[in-house]
C-alpha cells in the first residue's frame, strides 16, 4: 500500500450547518469510498483499513450532530451527505462510491432517491413541516453504492424492536402481561436457551408494536401542532410568551426498545445469528436499560426518523430510485437484517447492475463463530473484487 495522506475537513452545507470528515488517500488512488451514517461517528469504521489496503481513498463523514440523534432529521442528514459528495467531486477522483452500513444504507438510498430528481421535485420540508434546502443543494449521484448489512430504516427497525407491553408511556416498568415478551407464560425461557413463541402470540405482538407506534405518532403530531400554533400566534400578536412556546423543545421519551422477538427466539426468521440483540446478550434485561433505538427524540425527529408511519427514509421505499451500480452484502449472522429483508431489498433496488452476496458475520462485522474470519474481513474481500471489476 502506498503512503496514506490523511486530512481533516470542515464543510459548510447549503443551509449553513457544519459537518466534518476525514479523507485518507493512498498515493495514486483513483476511487474514493465514502462512509456515512446518520447517527454514528464512522471515522474508525472497520472497513477503512481494508479499503486503504486495496488502494482506495476513504472519506468518513459525520452528520451535523453525530452520536446525538435527539433531533435527527433525515432530510437534513442527506443535505449533509450532499456536501460530502460535492466536496469529493472537487478533489479530482475518477469515481466516488458510497458504502452504507446498517442505517447508513438507508441514508444512501434516501440520498439517491432525492439526488435523482430535478431540484424542483425534491422534498421541500420534513414530515413535521420544517423547510429543508434539498432544492438548493448540489447533489451528485455516486458512481456506485455498497449496501452492507442494511437494515430497513430507523422507523421500520424501531417498529420491530419496540416493546408493545408498555401500558403507560410515563412508567418504564408498566407492563401488559399478555404481551410481555419476557414472560414464560408467553414462550420466553431464560438466556441463553432460545425461547419459543407460538404463531398467535407473534401475530398479536407485532400488531401491538404497530399500535404503540401509532399512539406515539399521535403525541408527536400534537406537539408539532402546538409548536406551529404558538409560532402563528407570535406572528400575529408578537407576544414573547408565544415565541417562547414556539421554541420549547417537545421531547418524547420512548421506553423499552430492545424487544425484537427474533433476538431471543432463533427459530423466527432463522439465520446464523447468536442469541441476543445489537445491544447485548440479555435483551430481557437490556430492554429496561438506557441503550436502544429512538429512546429520546423531539417530535420532529420522531416523525422524520423513528416513525415507520411518517419517515421518508425507508429502504424499500427509496430503493427503486437507486439505479447506479449496486452491491448488497448480507451478513449471515445479522441480528437486525434477516434473509427475507435482503430478498425484498434485492427485488426493490432499481439498478440493472446489482450484485447480491452473503458472508459469515454479525451485524457490525464480527465473527459468527470463534476463530473464524470477521464479517468485515470477508466482506472487504468481496467489495474489493466488486470495485476492481468496475474500475
Amino acid at each position: 500500500m502506498s503512503a496514506v495522506t490523511t486530512t481533516v475537513h470542515e464543510l459548510a452545507t447549503v443551509d449553513r450547518a457544519k459537518v466534518t470528515g476525514v479523507l485518507r488517500a493512498p498515493g495514486g488512488a483513483r476511487t474514493v469510498v465514502t462512509i456515512m451514517h446518520p447517527r454514528q461517528d464512522v471515522t474508525h469504521h472497520a472497513m477503512v483499513p481494508h479499503l486503504l489496503e486495496a488502494g482506495h481513498a476513504v472519506w468518513t463523514q459525520g452528520s451535523r450532530s453525530p452520536n446525538n440523534d435527539l433531533n435527527l432529521l433525515h432530510e437534513q442528514a442527506i443535505v449533509d451527505f450532499a456536501a460530502g459528495h460535492a466536496f469529493l467531486r472537487d478533489q479530482g477522483f475518477e469515481r466516488v462510491v458510497s458504502l452504507g452500513h446498517s442505517g447508513g444504507a438507508t441514508l444512501a438510498a434516501f440520498y439517491c432517491e432525492q439526488a435523482s430528481l430535478p431540484p424542483g421535485e425534491r422534498l421541500v420540508a420534513t414530515p413535521s413541516g420544517r423547510a429543508v434546502a434539498l432544492a438548493e443543494a448540489v447533489m451528485p449521484l455516486p458512481d456506485g453504492i455498497v449496501f452492507m448489512a442494511p437494515h430497513p430504516g430507523q422507523g421500520a427497525l424501531l417498529e420491530r424492536v419496540i416493546d408493545p407491553s408498555v401500558t403507560n408511556e410515563g412508567d418504564p416498568l408498566s407492563v401488559d402481561p399478555s404481551l410481555d415478551p419476557f414472560s414464560p407464560a408467553n414462550g420466553f425461557v431464560p438466556a441463553p436457551a432460545s425461547s419459543s413463541y407460538d404463531v398467535e402470540f407473534v401475530a398479536r405482538y407485532r400488531a401491538a408494536q404497530t399500535a404503540r407506534i401509532r399512539r406515539i405518532d399521535a403525541v408527536a403530531r400534537a406537539h408539532v401542532e402546538a409548536t406551529a400554533a404558538a409560532a402563528d400566534a407570535y406572528d400575529t400578536a408578537h407576544d414573547v410568551a408565544d415565541r417562547r412556546a414556539a421554541l420549547v423543545p417537545r421531547v418524547i421519551p420512548v421506553h423499552r426498545t430492545d424487544a425484537d422477538l427474533r433476538n431471543v427466539d432463533l427459530s423466527l426468521d432463522p439465520n446464523e445469528r447468536p442469541y441476543g440483540s445489537l445491544f447485548g446478550r440479555r435483551p430481557d434485561l437490556g430492554n429496561y436499560g438506557l441503550p436502544g433505538f429512538g429512546r429520546l427524540s423531539t417530535a420532529e425527529a420522531w416523525m422524520s426518523t423513528w416513525s415507520v408511519t411518517t419517515t421518508r427514509a425507508d429502504f424499500l421505499r427509496n430503493a427503486p430510485a437507486v439505479t447506479v451500480p449496486s452491491m448488497l452484502v448480507e451478513f449471515t449472522g445479522d441480528q437486525a437484517s434477516f434473509p427475507a429483508d435482503i430478498a425484498a431489498m434485492s427485488d426493490a433496488l432499481g439498478s440493472d447492475d446489482l450484485t447480491v452476496t452473503s458472508v459469515a458475520g454479525t451485524h457490525f462485522g464480527g465473527s459468527v463463530r470463534k476463530g473464524e474470519p470477521t464479517g468485515s474481513e470477508l466482506a472487504a474481500a468481496q467489495i474489493r473484487t466488486w470495485l476492481d471489476e468496475r474500475s
